[in-house]
């Protein structure tokens, strides 16, 4: 297990990770110093605890929102994806519709010949 020193609103904070999982701890951390240094300016120095719960609060915000905008699209993948089926079952009707058409223009063509070649054959003889 990886040991690595962050730093947050100005103090050092020693934390544990797995292996290789070093950096995106870092990257988290910057990011919540981030959000400390936001509400610093917006607010001034009202504690280390309030700033602290604040950031907390934005971060659970942000992941609310992102999960609700995950929740929305699949949603819409789920809507996408019936609609792909149902086009896709759709055009399998189609085809069938097309099949059967041609099958009873060609019987149709055919008997015609038929009636041709028996015209033709009568009309010889």
């Amino acid at each position: 297990m990886a040991q690595i020193s962050v730093t947050i609103n100005g103090k050092s904070f020693r934390m544990a990770c797995d292996d290789g999982e070093e950096q995106r701890l870092e990257g988290l951390a910057a990011r919540f110093d981030g959000w400390i240094g936001e509400l610093k300016f917006a607010f001034g120095e009202i504690g280390d605890q309030r700033l602290t719960v604040m950031a907390g609060i934005m971060a659970t915000d942000q992941l609310s929102e992102l999960e609700r905008k995950v929740t929305r699209l699949e949603q819409e993948l789920a809507t996408a994806k019936d609609q792909q089926v149902a086009a896709l079952n759709n055009m399998s009707q189609n085809e069938q519709d097309l099949s059967r058409a041609v099958n009873t223009a060609a019987a149709r063509i055919e008997s015609l010949a038929d009636g041709l070649t028996k015209s033709l054959r009568m009309a010889n003889d």
